[in-house]
């Protein structure tokens, strides 16, 4: 930890004299120098006493041999917003001689707190020593923790300097993950999730998989019932089924969000999504995630188990960020590539062009949810009668609902869970459904 030269080591500890330090060199030279002027024996005895003082200070300080190694851990490594984690550090002397005073601080973003600073007396050869501190964050992200940096002093205080390690951590603060109800959605859903594993687990291997037909494909293989139904050819592929698949789509869009914030209409959304993922995960459906941009996460072809899956799709959440994208077009090919499964919608604002967009795709899925949100009640524009849309807004809930989607209309305030709940088609008295005859 120390250079080898004197003259080098000395320099860097001139620069690290503290004010203390600095303000005993100045009064040891100025006595020096009134000395002189004055011929005064005594007082310059007293002015070389104390600008050696801080000078030997600098250079043992510059010169110390300290074999230091540190360590990070942290306890989560996935927090959630709102919630405290915990980072433990460790720092060892794996030197065989003892360490003076010892002074730690990790460098910290801002939104998780103020720096930590410790100080250790001293590390007996061989020895370490444990501190732990505590960070929060109300916004979700990722945030470097570290390098963590070692300031070496002096006894009397008169120099200080800062060693620094370069290993680093990030940790990953997740939006909030709700617990949903269990609940059996009316109409095609009903036939998914733990019912339909049953059943895939009774049909033995020749399960018959429907898929688009691709030039060259054996026409003996159209399934015309399903080609009826989908207005295309469809072909039977054989597939051994393990799991129900599920789709997760959150609408990023700016122009589709309001408010900021941690209390925006986005933030909600992206909590919901997360809330969903995990439940459907859960319950043993194969989850993705699927933004308006077309990006997938997991990506296609990973075999990844529940866990990985939800660890990839909250990494994903934490970071997600508002597109500047105007429609939901780019989401569209990898809907209809994916095949039939259940559908998680969570939009934002939509035009009429969007939702008819939306009312065609319910058929190309075997179950389709939308969390449709008001965003207006987001921005303060229905203050005075909340939870009652516009005329536009509930025209886009009924346009989606007669295209066979289960729509969850959603303001401000709401909870996912009660939500989620009443998409089991109980009845409710949620204004949505009582203006529009749901």
């Amino acid at each position: 930890m120390a250079p080898s030269d004197p003259t080098s080591g000395l320099r860097a500890g001139l620069r690290g004299l503290t004010t203390r330090g600095r303000s005993f060199l100045a009064a040891g030279v100025t006595a020096v120098g009134c000395a002189y002027l004055l011929d005064q024996d005594a007082l310059l005895r007293v002015g070389v006493l104390l600008a050696a003082l801080p000078l030997a200070a600098a250079l043992m300080v510059a010169n110390t041999r300290y074999r230091v190694a540190s360590g990070r851990r942290l306890s989560p490594r996935r927090a959630v917003a709102g919630q405290e984690a915990r980072v433990h550090l460790r720092v060892d002397n794996v030197s065989r001689v003892p360490t003076g005073l010892l002074l730690l601080e990790d460098k910290v973003p801002y939104v998780l707190g103020p720096r930590p600073r410790f100080v250790l007396d001293r590390v007996e050869p061989r020895g370490h020593r444990e501190v732990s501190y505590r960070v929060r964050s109300d916004l979700r992200g990722r945030y470097p923790l570290g390098p963590l940096q070692l300031r070496l002093s002096d006894p009397f205080g008169m120099c200080e300097v800062n060693r620094s390690f370069s290993a680093s951590d990030v940790l990953t603060v997740v939006p909030q993950v709700q617990a949903l109800p269990h609940v059996r959605l009316s109409g095609e859903w009903g036939g998914q999730g733990e019912s339909r594993a049953r059943t895939l687990a009774l049909a033995g291997d020749d399960d018959v998989i429907l898929r688009e037909y691709r030039p060259g494909d054996d026409l003996r293989r159209v399934h015309w019932k399903s080609t009826a139904r989908y207005g295309e050819l469809m072909v039977r592929r054989e597939e051994q089924p393990q799991r129900a698949r599920a789709t997760v789509l959150l609408d990023t869009r700016e122009i589709g969000h309001r408010g900021s914030g941690p209390a925006s209409s986005f933030e909600w959304a992206v909590s919901c999504a997360a809330s969903v993922a995990a439940h459907l995960l859960e319950r043993g459906y194969q989850t993705q995630l699927l933004t308006d941009t077309g990006q997938w996460v997991p990506g296609p072809g990973g075999g990844n188990t529940a866990a990985d899956a939800s660890g990839l799709i909250l990494d994903a959440l934490a970071v997600a960020d508002l597109s500047d994208g105007g429609g939901l077009s780019r989401a569209e090919e990898p809907l209809r590539a994916s095949g039939e499964g259940l559908l998680v919608a969570v939009l934002g604002e939509l035009d009429e062009a969007q939702t008819a967009r939306l009312a065609r795709l319910r058929n190309r899925t075997g179950g389709a949810v939308a969390f449709l949100l008001d965003t207006g009640t987001w921005a303060g524009l229905r203050m005075l009668a909340p939870n009652t849309g516009g005329d536009e807004f509930r025209n886009r809930v009924r346009q989606l609902r007669e295209a066979g989607w289960t729509v969850l209309p959603a303001s401000s305030g709401d909870s996912v869970p009660d939500l989620w709940q009443a998409a089991d088609g109980a009845k409710t008295t949620s204004p949505y459904r009582e203006e529009t005859g749901a």
